[in-house]
């Protein structure tokens, strides 16, 4: 997989919630996202997702496997969408610069927060993952 410019999502569901984050400066109408950021040259798409969960909301996750890529129809960036397991911590605001809150949202919250609806992979994802 080509990460040149690529963008890794974390997406994190436990106890029936999903981790968002609350962008410190929105991308258009783009405020509230999975935890997500530049895969590192050297840097798996999965390790990325991971350090991303962790630099901007606090919490341990672990890789499970890929969702799915698409470009963003809000920013225009490639993003790979990698499907994490909460391990530990609760979500805080761990990078001031990038992120304003971070929580556990219920699924019905998430799509009322993500301009556009939530990419289809990842919703059915979603959906399979918090019905267990």
């Amino acid at each position: 997989m080509d990460t040149d410019g690529l963008i890794a999502g974390a997406v994190v569901a436990s106890e029936g919630r999903v981790l968002l984050i609350r962008r410190a400066v929105p991308v258009g109408d783009l405020v509230w996202q999975f935890p997500a950021g530049k895969v590192d040259v050297g840097e798996s798409v999965e390790g990325a997702a991971v350090r991303e969960a962790w630099e901007e909301a606090g919490v341990v996750v672990e890789p499970v496997s890929m969702i799915g890529e698409r470009v963003h129809p809000v920013t225009g960036w490639r993003v790979a969408y990698v499907a994490c397991r909460w391990r530990s911590g609760h979500p805080r605001v761990a990078s001031p610069r990038e992120v304003a809150e971070a929580a556990w949202v219920p699924l019905r919250g998430v799509t009322e927060r993500i301009p556009g609806g939530v990419f289809g992979p990842v919703q059915r994802y979603l959906d399979d993952a918090l019905r267990r």
